[in-house]
């Protein structure tokens, strides 16, 4: 878990749940807490700045042509983590915490928890012991590491469906 308490950050906007900071060495941008939050807590809400029948860097799939784009746009610097701390229910719309967060916590979310096929794959640099490597979406994930995370129900109705094709064939 990175905690913004060194001095490589400096603070780009603040949100007063949360800041977004930038990395002074790399320039990476991410989200930090300003509070405590407790597993099931609602961090935030959001909505669709913008509905895309594409993917895009940017975009959370909400439906198999139907990616939005995130409002209020800071929390599209909430970054990957193989072992996240918070999960965006794309039903209810709104950030839950998925375990304790402590002030000053970088939060990060599972890609793959609302991403079928991603149209950026990368290598994943989290560093956690479950880190999976490479971050291609959930249909590339196999479906016992997959179930071990929370996902949309998007991404359950998906899994559920490449199973039932899987059987028949």
């Amino acid at each position: 878990m990175i905690t913004a308490t060194n001095t490589s950050y400096r603070t780009v906007s603040d949100h007063i749940f949360a800041v977004v900071r930038q990395n002074i060495v790399n320039n990476q941008k991410a989200f930090f807490a300003q509070r405590r939050y407790e597993p099931g807590e609602i961090v935030t809400s959001f909505s669709a700045g913008a509905v895309l029948s594409s993917p895009t860097y940017l975009t959370v799939q909400v439906g198999i042509d139907k990616h939005i784009m995130l409002q209020p746009e800071h929390l599209q610097y909430i970054n990957h983590s193989c072992d996240p701390n918070v999960f965006f229910d794309t039903d209810a719309m709104k950030v839950i915490a998925l375990k304790p967060i402590e002030e000053g916590d970088e939060m990060t979310f599972f890609y793959p928890s609302t991403e079928w096929d991603m149209s950026q794959p990368f290598k994943c640099l989290c560093g956690c012991r479950n880190c999976l490597g490479e971050i291609k979406g959930a249909s590339h994930i196999r479906p016992d590491v997959i179930s071990q995370y929370r996902v949309t129900l998007f991404i359950q109705q998906q899994l559920h469906d490449r199973s039932n094709t899987e059987k028949r064939a």
